[in-house]
């Protein structure tokens, strides 16, 4: 009798999408417990204040720069080319692209509990400041 796993592992390919303002999240993979991203940011891509209850997500620039905020706006961290940072489940935060070059973030989230739909993802955000009006596009490139 095997004991091994049927689970397979998942292959993926980022491409850049052509983004003209705001901005478009290209999701390269996902299982019940994490999920993986790329968003690029123009001006106007940017988020509003939020937090998760049950992911901790880690950000990572491969692009760009990108600033994050706290609460009353305090500044979190800028970060360029292959910097970045943890943001903790119940952390708030928004972020947005600095400068003219467009970003390209890599988004982790790792979940403590069976999130399994963008529904669900969603229903796990608790937002602190309305959301822009910016409309974001997101790619399923995990297909």
């Amino acid at each position: 009798m095997s004991t091994t796993p049927t689970v397979t592992p998942r292959p993926m390919k980022y491409v850049r999408p052509e983004v003209a303002n705001g901005k478009k999240i290209v999701k390269l993979c996902r299982t019940d417990r994490m999920i993986g991203a790329i968003q690029v940011l123009t001006h106007g891509g940017e988020t509003n204040l939020h937090s998760h209850a049950h992911s901790d997500g880690l950000w990572f620039v491969l692009s760009g720069r990108v600033r994050f905020y706290g609460p009353e706006d305090n500044v979190i961290g800028e970060y360029g080319r292959y910097e970045g940072g943890l943001i903790p489940r119940e952390c708030p935060y928004w972020f947005e692209a600095v400068g003219d070059e467009i970003a390209e973030l890599l988004q982790v989230e790792a979940f403590d509990k069976s999130i399994p739909d963008d529904k669900t993802l969603f229903a796990d955000r608790t937002d602190y400041k309305p959301r822009s009006r910016t409309a974001s596009t997101m790619i399923d490139a995990a297909s």
